[in-house]
């Protein structure tokens, strides 16, 4: 299942807008798409319920009573929303499952400086730094009538990122995601400028959203243990997608996790069984 997160450590960077935006998209080319926000607070869901039942559906991402996410049934494509302020393990752990991260930028110093240290963080992790998973920035809120745009280029260039383009400031996007719309749903005339603004956007996410096989799916004919629930502080990601992620895995220099050798040796059919050390005293 191919996954994209959208990340940036600053809030009002325009995540939600462009995640939204991308969620929308791939619903409209006919796939079965999650818009799931990383924050426990769920904003998301506030734009899904405003979204007319008549356009392709987006499901959410979906909280048990155990306060566990779910990933709904049936789902071939994820965006993820990230929080601002994520670092550390929770980011390795959305570039443990994504295959692209895009990093939206406004022009600002302060949008550009809190981009840059996400970038750096991104760059100690290995599916990154070896380009399993792919990363680019978008600039965002860009007023065409500066050099905003051309300036976020050669920031992005200049930390070696590759910019995909700026999507222009306008009350369009506004105004739409306040019906529960994208300018995808809008009649091509009224929101020419921007389509052709996403264009190479979309030129780049498409390899990446419709690829032949996506970084998280298991190799045809390998033998898949039974992954079990991580419940870190806020949220877990458990059993039963491949979003899932072992309990007391080790990441390891791929990026990818590793179940603890013991669970590894139960899971292997004709395993012989090997006694804990303890009982060996």
């Amino acid at each position: 299942m191919p996954v994209m997160a959208v990340v940036n450590r600053k809030g009002g960077s325009g995540k939600s807008t462009f995640a939204a935006h991308v969620a929308a998209w791939c619903a409209l080319r006919g796939h079965s798409v999650m818009l799931g926000d990383v924050d426990r607070q769920q904003s998301s869901r506030g734009w899904l319920r405003r979204r007319p039942a008549a356009l392709p559906a987006i499901a959410p991402w979906t909280m048990d009573n155990k306060n566990m996410l779910r990933v709904p049934t049936g789902i071939t494509h994820a965006v993820l929303d990230t929080p601002g302020g994520l670092h550390g393990f929770e980011l390795a752990r959305i570039v443990m499952f994504a295959d692209a991260i895009i990093i939206p930028v406004c022009p600002s110093l302060f949008d550009r400086e809190s981009a840059a240290q996400c970038h750096a963080e991104l760059m100690t992790l290995p599916r990154v730094a070896h380009g399993r998973c792919r990363l680019a920035t978008v600039g965002m809120r860009v007023d065409g009538r500066t050099k905003a745009g051309e300036m976020l280029r050669e920031w992005s260039e200049g930390l070696g990122i590759r910019y995909l383009g700026s999507l222009r400031e306008t009350q369009l996007y506004v105004r739409s995601l306040e019906k529960g719309l994208t300018v995808f749903d809008l009649p091509p005339q009224h929101a020419a400028p921007d389509l052709a603004q996403w264009q190479p956007i979309l030129d780049w996410l498409q390899p990446v959203l419709e690829p032949p096989q996506a970084a998280n799916d298991p190799v045809p004919g390998a033998h898949v243990s039974r992954p079990l629930p991580l419940k870190p502080a806020q949220e877990a990601m458990v059993s039963g997608s491949r979003l899932s992620v072992l309990s007391g895995a080790r990441v390891l220099s791929a990026g990818v996790p590793q179940a603890q050798p013991q669970l590894a040796r139960a899971a292997a059919p004709g395993a012989t069984r090997v006694l804990p050390q303890f009982l060996k005293r």
